[in-house]
């Protein structure tokens, strides 16, 4: 007997710890509230987010508890404003959301620190009216093309005019490789100074491209103002080499630079357009077609038929640009590839291996005649000193002597424009700098003698004396026997 009252005792001094042991179990979350979450008022168990709010939770396993940015995009949808939809789809900050449209997105978008699928971003573009041609109405035909007509058009998203290119597509061939072009790099370009892709619309007949609407380019600026401000040339001219410079650093070569493919808004903003024969220059270097760029604006180089070029192709157009700016009239407008190298050598002078190590047999081949050149100050009397340093670095006959677009932001020809210019981001505007405004152009002159229209197709006459045609301030240049057409207009 007395053998089982100790085994008695001791079992019940063992139950008695391990009681004890669970009492201080139960008693730890209360004062360190790690293990267990704290009880509201109502008894319900509440779990603390990283953000410190908490969220309500059941009973039942952790893989249900809902996150706190999950938790609020459900049960408060009316938070979600136009804004938040305009950053999440990358749209324009003017556009109007169909009705509705904001209830039905916080019920099936994710939460916002999660990434939108393709997919779905596809389907919320498509339910707010992009990619659908009732979208838009056209208004006004601006033009036509081999492949393409643009119309004036207005979206009823943002009721903004915008300019409708439509591309005809072939039963057999489909769309040309000049649109195929387009898309696929002005959908990763955004910058202030080259326009903006807006939408793209595929039916079975034809592909529409939607650009920003500008009112017009800058051939049609320089026939309406005559000669320009050489304050502006300088706004203009900055404005074309900051969007040709976002352009090489991503490897993109335009090559179709002239005056009919920068667009110009009322603001003044000028923009590179028409990227149908731009290329994404690979490396390492292959070759490309020498049959690019308006005979007008084509580098010496790809004229003698180089197929091995790089951004320095772009560069020589930027040159020809600004003079036509200054002088308004075209710096070499050859009828042929022959005439074109003429006028080249004619007015920079006859290359030789030393200002052109990389002259080819084909230029032998042409037996031009032996020409010094002409200093362009002599051609374009408003040009400074600081603008002949600049525009006789962009038109250097090699294209490794070229000066770069980066480079030539840099010269001290643009000074006047101050160093927050320099500063902007991609897609600010230089006029978002309240000091730099257009100025008044001093007008039309001899406009007698200008005709509208392509100046390639403009009216042109033959010198009978042996100067030629003094229109613009142009100095006097002996022509010698054979009589010659002026295209001085």
């Amino acid at each position: 007997m007395d053998r089982m009252k100790i085994i008695k005792k001791r079992l019940s001094m063992s139950l008695h710890s391990v009681r004890h042991v669970d009492d201080s179990l139960t008693e730890l979350p209360e004062h360190s509230g790690l293990d267990e979450a704290p009880k509201s008022r109502d008894g319900v168990h509440r779990k603390i987010g990283s953000d410190g709010e908490s969220d309500q939770t059941s009973g039942t396993s952790s893989d249900e508890v809902q996150s706190p940015v999950r938790v609020r995009m459900r049960n408060l949808p009316q938070r979600i404003s136009n804004e938040d939809i305009n950053k999440r789809l990358s749209l324009p900050a003017d556009i109007r959301l169909p009705e509705d449209y904001l209830k039905k997105f916080a019920t099936n978008s994710p939460p916002f620190d999660k990434p939108l699928s393709r997919r779905l971003r596809r389907a919320s573009l498509s339910e707010i009216g992009f990619g659908k041609l009732e979208t838009y109405i056209k208004l006004d035909k601006l033009g036509e093309g081999t492949y393409a007509t643009v119309f004036k058009g207005r979206s009823k998203l943002t009721d903004n005019l915008v300019a409708l290119k439509e591309i005809r597509l072939e039963y057999e061939e489909g769309a040309p490789c000049t649109a195929i072009r387009e898309v696929s790099l002005l959908k990763d370009l955004k910058h202030a100074n080259i326009v903006t892709l807006h939408d793209i619309i595929h039916t079975d007949k034809c592909l529409t491209l939607v650009f920003e609407y500008l009112d017009r380019d800058l051939k049609q600026y320089l026939d309406d103002c005559g000669i320009m401000n050489v304050f502006n040339v300088k706004i203009f001219l900055f404005q074309l080499l900051r969007g040709l410079a976002y352009c090489h650093q991503r490897k993109v070569l335009h090559r179709d630079l002239k005056p009919q493919n920068l667009l110009i808004n009322e603001r003044g903003e000028l923009k590179l357009a028409d990227f149908g024969l731009a290329r994404a220059k690979s490396v390492p270097t292959k070759t490309f077609s020498n049959e690019v760029v308006t005979l007008w604006y084509r580098p010496p180089d790809v004229l003698l038929g180089s197929t091995e070029y790089s951004t320095s192709i772009d560069i020589w157009g930027v040159g020809c640009i600004f003079y036509e700016m200054l002088t308004g009239r075209p710096l070499f407008s050859g009828s042929t590839v022959e005439d074109q190298l003429h006028l080249i050598f004619r007015i920079l002078g006859s290359p030789t291996e030393t200002s052109w190590p990389e002259l080819n047999e084909t230029f032998h081949s042409y037996h031009f005649p032996h020409y010094d050149g002409e200093p362009l100050i002599t051609h374009a009397p408003r040009l400074s000193s600081d603008g002949h340093d600049l525009i006789h670095q962009l038109v250097q006959f090699s294209g490794r002597r070229r000066v770069s677009a980066d480079v030539a932001l840099q010269h001290i020809y643009f000074r006047d424009l101050g160093v927050r210019v320099h500063h902007l981001a991609d897609t600010a505007s230089i006029f978002s700098i309240k000091e730099i405004r257009l100025q008044k152009d001093p007008g039309k002159r001899f406009t007698s003698h200008r005709e509208s229209g392509d100046p390639r197709h403009a009216r042109t006459h033959t010198h009978t004396s042996k100067y030629q045609c003094l229109l613009f301030d142009r100095s006097p240049v002996q022509m010698g026997k054979r009589r010659r057409r002026c295209h001085c207009v």
